[in-house]
């Protein structure tokens, strides 16, 4: 298809086939919240390798870390977070509803109610917070993390001094983050709960700078490999004026969605103002010792920070396609193969013939994501898979027997080959690794 789906398809899509879920539905659904399904859980577990097998290509000098989800409050104070992770907002006086108001225009009236009764902007705090422990006062509160990175930064100086590394080094996270959005909105774009993948390089403030750089090379080459189309994807630098109080220099990766051009992932080039931060509020001192120079210095840091939830939109988005054939239209998800969730799928032509492509199947499926298939017409099968992007079908048919072949249908081109069923195995993988 030349234009882009609606997100209403895209939408409709996951539902359909098992992507992606509206969170606790049967009690009404949890605003800002969703829950992945089997293939939308085996995709999102292809992206995170996909992503950790980029770093692993780009630096031999990244090590992993898991944080706590909970944070303690002084944590947060140190980061800012209490006192600048902020939101506009607005309510209407009429039908109560609330808005950003950075969002909206107050000059007009209220697009839920149509009346225009507004009250004063405000700033509200988009941190979750809750309390530890049996006692509910001050020292028991707590806050639920809004971005991964605070745990890498407290966590320097436990990772430089047990990983005997030498910066500069880098040191990535995978895991969840929330934030107490005033309006959640675009389905996966802007939702309450949602995944983070982040590195944090820590370098000499002399190469902050040559590494910002480096990174963003590396983000090109990423986005490139995975799948996107170049078109849809662009490198936004921040003007000076529009940096944050810690950035030195920052640029977004947006995604051309169907409401738009929007963030994917942040590139900044944060100074010492994390490390520098924490040492103050912890009195703990996160500096390194410089062997060359003799000298004790705090690190820069070069981050970078995507969202798994809204690259996995954008995925969708541009892997939609419908297209006519033999007068019929298939709709067919052109993900990257190694982003696909169903790997391959093994499909006898008829019942009759499911012993020996079980057999197949069961010889194949603890190295790939594998699906067996044998309900409904081969013609149905081959658009049940094409719908969720499954890059290649082998079929067990008649001749099988005799000659140890079977045919692969490859989704993109609908293109059939007889191949030995000896190298379905390879065929895989050489698909998986182009």
């Amino acid at each position: 298809m030349d234009k882009k789906p609606s997100l209403e398809t895209i939408v409709s899509l996951c539902k359909r086939r098992g992507f992606v879920y509206p969170s606790a539905e049967i009690y009404g659904g949890l605003n800002g919240v969703y829950d992945f399904g089997p293939l939308g859980s085996l995709t999102k577990q292809h992206i995170r390798q996909f992503w950790t097998n980029h770093l692993k290509k780009e630096s031999d000098n990244i090590v992993f870390l898991e944080g706590p989800i909970l944070g303690p409050t002084p944590m947060w104070q140190a980061s800012g977070h209490l006192e600048n992770f902020h939101d506009p907002m607005v309510d209407c006086l009429n039908c109560k509803k609330r808005f950003r108001s950075d969002e909206m225009d107050l000059e007009k009236a209220c697009p839920s109610c149509g009346v225009k009764n507004w009250t004063d902007s405000r700033q509200f705090n988009l941190m979750f917070k809750t309390q530890m422990g049996a006692m509910v006062d001050q020292s028991s509160d707590a806050y639920l993390r809004p971005e991964t990175a605070q745990a890498i930064f407290v966590n320097f100086k436990n990772v430089y001094s047990t990983s005997r590394i030498k910066i500069p080094f880098g040191i990535a996270q995978i895991g969840k983050a929330f934030r107490n959005e005033i309006t959640p909105k675009q389905f996966l774009f802007r939702t309450r709960e949602f995944e983070q993948m982040e590195i944090e390089w820590f370098c000499k403030a002399e190469n902050s700078r040559k590494f910002f750089e480096f990174w963003l090379e590396a983000r090109h080459r990423f986005y490139q490999n995975i799948g996107l189309n170049p078109d849809n994807v662009r490198f936004e630098a921040h003007k000076p004026e529009d940096l944050s109080h810690y950035s030195q220099a920052t640029t977004d990766v947006e995604y051309k969605f169907p409401f738009g051009w929007k963030e994917l992932e942040g590139i900044a080039d944060r100074g010492n103002f994390d490390l520098t931060q924490h040492t103050k509020f912890s009195g703990k001192d996160l500096s390194v010792f410089d062997e060359e120079t003799k000298e004790s210095y705090i690190p820069n840091v070069v981050e970078c920070s995507v969202g798994v939830d809204r690259l996995f939109l954008a995925l969708m988005c541009d892997a939609y396609n419908e297209e006519e054939i033999d007068g019929e239209t298939r709709i067919v998800l052109k993900l990257n193969p190694a982003i696909a969730p169903i790997s391959a799928a093994i499909m006898p032509l008829i019942k009759k013939l499911s012993e020996p492509a079980q057999k197949i199947y069961d010889s194949l499926k603890f190295k790939f994501s594998m699906q067996y298939d044998e309900s409904g017409s081969i013609g149905k099968r081959y658009r049940r898979q094409d719908e969720i992007g499954t890059p290649l079908c082998f079929t067990y048919d008649f001749d099988s027997e005799n000659d140890n072949m079977v045919t692969v249908r490859e989704r993109d081109t609908t293109n059939q080959t007889r191949i030995s069923i000896d190298t379905i195995e390879d065929y895989i993988r050489k698909t998986l690794q182009t």
